[in-house]
Order: structure tokens, then sequence, then C-alpha cells
């Protein structure tokens, strides 16, 4: 296992003018494989009628993605603490571009979809080692505009997924537009693996796994936990199966007990796993951390609620308005704008005020959900254009940027660097459950109201539900902050 020893030669061997390239790389990739996922929610009309894709298929094409993305994170974030991040991201940003390539000529729904399971894979493999190079090259106030920069392409890429997709769309017209918002991500992909390959720096690529006291490659293997790999991944699908696919057939929410069951076999065998001596793939100490365990549940409950969002806007838009993809995508412009900007400038304050930068993100939420529900139903009195929506949902930009990374900042800062990757894909992994239960419950009571009343009042109480969330990940915020007075992630990892 790499141990502390050279996590520190690491950050010493390499130059400051070396680590920002590293992040240029992760950040090339992030972009990817987050527009990929974007650009796709206004290509599923184009691709029902291109390949005669019925509703069921349809949805697999959201769904297979983001199931074999969850369920591979945790394992895929702990073999790159082990055998060498750069080596594992390699092969991530490699299967998710051939994947893309698979997509964008698949001649039938079982072929895109089969592609979409392989991109979920490759996704689950080179995001957590963004996350953990992050921390191995990075330190205090650099680690925070690092991960500053990090926010700013997610904001940047999932604003500009759709109506970079629309555009496609109209461009390529109804039988290569859908293929040309796949195809989109093979020149980034080869241009991410380039740069890779020239950038990183050689050990970062190369260095043998080491194993400590188990030796060698078994001991590499018994630390990669297999059993425990198995059972987390089990545990993930089988929690996320059914608010994904819980549409398409009742018999699906028998895999929620399941789920329940195997997640508890898993923390049993973790335990057992240590206990003999061995590491096991998540070092179930690191719940003992307060910043990371109540970090890690703001980003879980952050992702319940707001992820949904763009997913009713859409709608509203499309449905409600008659607005066109291009049209819908284009309302989220702005928003995408000031995340990148609020990223930034959260970045370089976080280390100095801590939880605070977090909690006037949510505060800023707030402000544009109450506000966008004004403008709605103003709208449907006739006294104002949807278009105002533009300004009210930027504050939902700028919250975006003032939470999500600072709170990455704050959640890793205590995390030991020798299970950073896997730690963080411990995060990313509740944020992936929070985003499909969140999707599936929020938009069930939208159109359940829908089903009784009109577009605004069904966008106004799914706004209402989101708001409810909201106000819970703000009352865990301030009592992290009210426990912790003093600035945290200052000192980095230890």
């Amino acid at each position: 296992m790499t141990n502390q020893a050279e996590a520190v030669h690491d950050v010493e061997s390499v130059t400051d003018s070396q680590r920002w390239r590293i992040l240029a790389v992760l950040l090339v990739a992030i972009f990817m494989s987050l527009v990929g996922v974007s650009i796709v929610n206004v290509a599923l009309p184009s691709i029902q009628n291109g390949l005669d894709a019925s509703e069921s298929s349809l949805q697999w094409v959201l769904s297979g993605y983001a199931l074999t993305f969850g369920v591979v994170l945790v394992a895929a974030g702990r073999a790159g603490d082990l055998m060498g991040r750069g080596g594992v991201f390699v092969l991530g940003v490699s299967v998710f571009t051939l994947a893309s390539v698979a997509a964008g000529l698949a001649p039938d729904t079982l072929s895109l979809n089969a592609a979409r399971f392989v991109q979920g894979v490759g996704s689950g493999l080179l995001n957590p080692q963004g996350v953990g190079m992050i921390q191995q090259y990075f330190r205090g106030a650099a680690r925070a505009k690092a991960f500053g920069a990090f926010g700013s392409v997610v904001g940047v890429a999932v604003g500009i997924g759709p109506p970079l997709g629309g555009l496609l769309i109209e461009l390529g017209g109804p039988e290569i537009g859908w293929r040309l918002t796949f195809l989109l991500n093979v020149p980034v992909g080869l241009l991410c693996l380039a740069l890779a390959f020239a950038w990183f720096p050689k050990p970062l690529l190369h260095r043998p796994a080491t194993a400590g006291a188990e030796g060698g490659a078994s001991g590499v293997w018994r630390s990669l936990d297999p059993v425990g790999s198995i059972l987390l991944g089990l545990a993930v699908l089988a929690t996320m199966l059914p608010f994904v696919e819980g549409g398409a057939s009742a018999w699906f929410w028998l895999s929620l007990p399941a789920g329940i069951g195997l997640g508890w076999a898993w923390v049993r065998w973790e335990r057992h796993y240590r206990a003999t001596g061995r590491s096991p793939m998540v070092d179930l100490g690191i719940f003992s951390i307060r910043s990371f365990t109540r970090g890690s549940t703001i980003a879980m409950l952050y992702f319940l609620g707001m992820t949904s969002i763009w997913v009713i806007v859409a709608l509203y838009l499309q449905q409600g308005t008659g607005k066109s993809a291009l049209q819908a995508g284009l309302i989220g412009v702005p928003s995408a704008v000031l995340a990148a900007v609020s990223s930034n400038w959260a970045g370089d304050r976080v280390v100095r005020h801590g939880r605070k930068v977090v909690i006037g993100g949510l505060l800023l939420a707030l402000v544009g959900l109450v506000s966008s529900i004004a403008v709605v139903l103003l709208q449907s009195g006739g006294y104002v254009s949807e278009w105002w929506l533009l300004l009210t949902l930027a504050f939902i930009g700028a919250a975006q940027g003032s939470v999500i990374s600072p709170n990455q900042t704050l959640t890793l800062a205590e995390v030991p660097l020798s299970y950073a990757g896997s730690s963080g894909a411990v995060m990313q992994t509740g944020q992936r459950i929070g985003t499909s239960i969140g999707i599936a419950v929020i938009t069930s009571v939208t159109f359940a109201t829908l089903a009784a009343s009109s577009w605004p009042i069904a966008m106004s109480v799914g706004f209402g539900l989101i708001i409810v969330v909201v106000l819970v990940t703000l009352a865990v915020a301030v009592l992290d902050q009210r426990d912790r007075p003093a600035p945290e992630g200052s000192t980095g990892s230890t």
C-alpha cells in the first residue's frame, strides 16, 4: 500500500507547475464525463425516434450509466490507492472513450445501453482518482484552490451540456445529432490521454504497487478486499435499482431491503477483515472523523434535493411552456457561469472561513428556490415571463459553487492520504445514491401533483419539497459549524 512516506515524497518531488498540469488533466476528464451525462438528457427524444426505442429501453440509457458508475466507485478508489492512481485514471479514461465510440455508432438500443453500462464503469474508475490525486498533490490553501477549479469545471460542464446537446441535434438532424452527443467525448478523451502521458510524473503512471507487510501481488489482492468490494457493489446496486427503475415494476422495490441487508453484511465483513490484520477496502474508522461524516451527510442531502431542479425545470419549460430542447438548455447557462465563478471564489476562502462558506451557499439555494416558485406562479397569471428564471436559477448556480467543492475540501481534510481515493469514492457514492433517491421521489411527487393540477403548481410543489431537503442540509451544516468554530482544512491531510 502507498504509505505516508511515499505520499510525502510525491508532494516534495513534484514542482508547482507539474501539480497544476496534473490538475489540468484531471479537469479535462471530469469535464468530459459530466458533459457526457448532462448532454444525454436533451438527446433522449431523438434517440427514441432514431432507434425506435421503447420507454423502458430509453430509461436504461440513463439508469445503466448511473448504476455502474455508483457500483464501481469505492472499489475503483481503493484500487487507485493501492496500485497507483494515475494508471487507474488512464484506464478509466480509455474505457469511457471507447464506450463513447460504441454508443455513438450503436445500431440498436441493446447496443446503446451496453455501451452506456461500460461508460459508467469508465466514469467510476476515473472519478475517484481525480479526488485522490488532488488530495495527494495539493495541501492547505492550494488544495482548496484546486477543488475550487474542480468545482468550476463541474458547473460549466453541467450547464453547457444541455444547450450543446440541443445545438448538436439541430446541426446533425434527428438521425445523426444524438450520435454526435456521444462521439463528442472521443476527441476530448484522446486529448486527455495524450496530456496524461505527457504531463503525469512517471511514478504516477508506473509506480509498482506495494503491499507492505502483506507482501507482493497477493498482498495487493488481499488489500483490494474482493469480498468487501463485491458486497458493497451489490449493496449499492440493490439500493439504487428501485429508485432508478421502480417505475417499471413494483418488483424492483424488493431489492431495497436486500440492499440494506447487504450493506450491514459489508460493514460486518470490513470489521472482520480489519480484525484479522488486513487492510479493508474502506477503513470504517474514517466515519469517526466528524468532518468526514458530517460533510458526507451534507453532500448526500444536497444532491438528494438539488439535482432534481434541472429535471423539473426542463420538463416545465418544454411541456408547460412549449419551449424547445435548446431553449430549455439555455435557461441554465447563467447558472453554470455563476457556479464556475463562485466555486473559485469559495475555494480561495474556505480554508479561512470553513463551513460558513457552505452555509452561505445553502442560503443562496433557498433564495433561488423561493424566487423561482414566485416566477412560475406569477407567469401562470400572465404577470411575468418565464425567462425571469434565468435570474432566479442563477442563485442555484452560485449555491452549487459555494457548496460542492468547499464541502469536499472540508470533508476530506482530515482523511488519511492512504485512503484518499476510497474515502472520496464513499462520499461520491453517497451523492449518487442521494441523486437517485431525490430524482425518483421529487419527480414522482411533481407528476402526481401535475395529474391533479397544472405545471406551475406541480413545479412549485416539487421545488417546495427540495426546500425542505435544503433546510435539513442547512441544519447539519450549522451544527457542524457550531461544534467546530475554528476554520477547517488549513493543515491538509496527515
